[in-house]
């Protein structure tokens, strides 16, 4: 453990005094927990020669929860004390009423560790981490002699969360975070300028991020997008077949599919997959999963914010839905267990089912075998950000990398494509699944209500037939 590691128990408040105020905070209501945390956050940003930000944050506090029935009584402070617990319990009771609840039990325990309890931030001074964005930089432009502008950030953090239940047990975790991005802008002879980035990371040391077998396949990454693009022509529009490359394209399956198959919205109905359990909702081969507990993932977690251990929860199989994420509220209103996916962005926010790492399972098609199937339309390697509406599956997601093809045969990139469609008709015009799934490098973050998580995403080459593509041609 860590020598300066978070003790609340010892340093701000008596742990018998915490437990005797969360009890009567919990008092006739059917859950709630008292949620510790520290967190400490480095980001230094180069771009285009300068130091850009250099920011350091630090934070600390409390949340208090006390739940019954659909309705949740949250209290938060910056402040770790007695004085400001003790008026937290006032606002959390207001859930409670006059109670008669009966405390859950409480989430099994867990000996295992996704990752160390390093500290990334103070593995390299700072000078050797501006040294290193200088270096990042310097590399850029010598590769090629177009690139105009270099932007690279590294960032670290480290986050200690300390959970104490009503009925005694007390669950730790400490989760470190690691980061690189680069982003290059490069310009031609006739002065049109065209950008590519790359990065990754996740929960692991720093030394492993910033390590030259890492940082300079990243460099080279993000200046191959650029000069790719730099030759792409305006992309058609109009509906036809797409092949979806793997790795960090599944952030299209994590909006289109992903965000329906969360508890809170089943429950209440608002999601294209409400009640559906048991039926054919993608295509036969489809086999989707949210698993929290892959080591060192950015989306991975030992325990969730409430203190249940992640796990890994098949939600779509062979096409049927068989189960969606679960946090503890909406697990014991629906009459199932909680599957690990209650997360917060902080103390100061309450839990919800959200994403760990989803992706889908690799299938037995050879990738070159399915561009050689696609007759006219597109191939898309790397997407931006997309949008989805809940309630109908319905998205649009912007191409970074695409290109394409006809009669097999892949051909020039095209830039503006963008893919639209929505989620549950898309699965079930899935017609080929590749055998190369793969994960993200590390990038990805997932917002909903207003809360921030890390994500992690994945899938192998997919065939999906009849998308709207919306280009400028």
């Amino acid at each position: 453990m860590l020598d300066d590691r978070f003790r609340p128990f010892e340093t701000y408040l008596d742990q018998d005094s915490a437990q005797q105020l969360l009890n009567q905070a919990t008092e006739g209501a059917d859950d709630g927990e008292l949620f510790l945390e520290r967190r400490r956050s480095e980001m230094l940003v180069l771009d285009d020669g300068n130091i850009k930000t250099a920011s350091y944050d630090s934070s600390e506090g409390f949340g208090l929860r006390s739940v019954r029935g659909e309705t949740c009584g949250y209290a938060h402070s910056s402040n770790i004390d007695e004085h400001s617990l003790r008026r937290a319990v006032e606002t959390a009771r207001l859930a409670v009423g006059e109670g008669g609840g009966t405390i859950a039990l409480p989430p099994q325990a867990t000996n295992k560790k996704l990752y160390s309890d390093i500290d990334p931030i103070s593995e390299a001074t700072f000078p050797s981490k501006i040294d290193l964005l200088r270096e990042i930089d310097t590399f850029a432009r010598e590769l090629d002699s177009r690139v105009v502008q270099v932007s690279a950030a590294l960032g670290a953090s480290l986050q200690e969360v300390v959970i104490l239940r009503p009925e005694g047990t007390l669950v730790t975790d400490v989760r470190p975070m690691s980061r690189l991005n680069v982003s290059v802008i490069i310009e031609d002879a006739n002065g049109r300028r065209e950008s590519g980035s790359h990065g990754g990371g996740g929960r692991e040391s720093l030394l492993g991020v910033i390590s030259r077998d890492n940082w300079e396949p990243a460099v080279r990454e993000a200046l191959r997008i650029a000069l790719v693009n730099l030759e792409a022509e305006s992309a058609p529009a109009g509906v036809m077949d797409v092949v979806v490359g793997p790795g960090w394209p599944g952030v299209l399956l994590h909006e289109a599919v992903g965000h329906g198959l969360e508890g809170d919205f089943n429950r209440k109905g608002t999601s294209a997959f409400a009640g559906r359990i048991g039926e054919q909702v993608a295509a036969k081969g489809v086999t989707v999963l949210d698993d929290g507990t892959i080591p060192g993932r950015r989306g991975s977690i030992t325990v969730d914010d409430e203190g249940t251990p992640s796990n890994a929860t098949t939600l779509i199989e062979d096409g049927i839905l068989v189960g969606y994420m679960q946090d503890r509220q909406n697990a014991r209103l629906m009459g199932v267990q909680s599957t690990g996916n209650g997360r917060r962005e902080s103390y100061a926010h309450l839990p919800m089912p959200r994403m760990t790492n989803t992706y889908m399972t690799s299938g037995n098609a050879d990738p070159k075998d399915i561009l050689a199937d696609l007759a006219d339309g597109i191939y898309a390697v790397g997407f931006s950000g997309g949008q989805v509406d809940i309630t109908n599956g319905k998205f649009v997601f912007s191409c970074t990398e695409a290109y394409r093809v006809k009669n097999g045969v892949v051909g020039a990139p095209v830039k503006g494509a963008t893919l639209i469609g929505d989620g549950p008709s898309a699965m079930g015009k899935i017609r080929a699944i590749g055998n190369d799934m793969a994960l993200d490098p590390g990038v990805g973050n997932c917002g909903k209500a207003g809360q921030w998580v890390p994500v992690g995403v994945g899938q192998p080459t997919l065939l999906i037939g009849g998308l709207t593509v919306g280009g400028s041609a």
